[in-house]
């Protein structure tokens, strides 16, 4: 596994630590690297910090494009590893323009494939394509919704 899946994943888990305790980012990032991911190196670590501080930075306007996307489905409904896979994926759409969307992307399904289910990753690169192709200009694919929220 390359250092940047390692950093991605690095990230989804430090947000989805936050999303249970919501530590103060540096609490957060000590208790993890110290305790969780010791074994990793610098790049690792600075790219998965970089991905949490600027995805935190940015919330407001990434779980709105979200939101935009996810028809019948609310933010605080989905798993908090689907929703945390989002987030970073669009996060490194909008901010990290020298990784290609399309790798983002792949990124993303690669990492809920680990982490969640199958129907979690059909439902994020549904909703990761139509946000690539709005950012891009392009009209998205007719999309199907794949459940609702109740």
């Amino acid at each position: 596994m390359g250092s940047r899946r390692k950093a991605r994943e690095s990230a989804m888990q430090l947000l989805y630590q936050y999303d249970f305790t919501q530590q103060p980012m540096d609490e957060l990032f000590r208790t993890y690297w110290q305790h969780m991911r010791e074994d990793v190196d610098e790049d690792v670590r600075r790219y998965a910090t970089r991905l949490v501080q600027g995805t935190f930075d940015h919330m407001d306007e990434i779980d709105q494009r979200i939101a935009e996307h996810a028809t019948h489905w609310r933010l605080p409904r989905m798993a908090s590893v689907d929703r945390n896979v989002l987030r970073i994926a669009v996060y490194e759409m909008l901010y990290e323009a020298e990784t290609p969307k399309v790798v983002v992307i792949d990124e993303a399904i690669e990492i809920a494939r680990r982490y969640s289910t199958y129907e979690a990753t059909q439902f994020i690169n549904g909703l990761l394509d139509a946000i690539r192709h709005e950012l891009e200009g392009a009209s998205p694919p007719a999309t199907r919704s794949t459940g609702t929220d109740g």
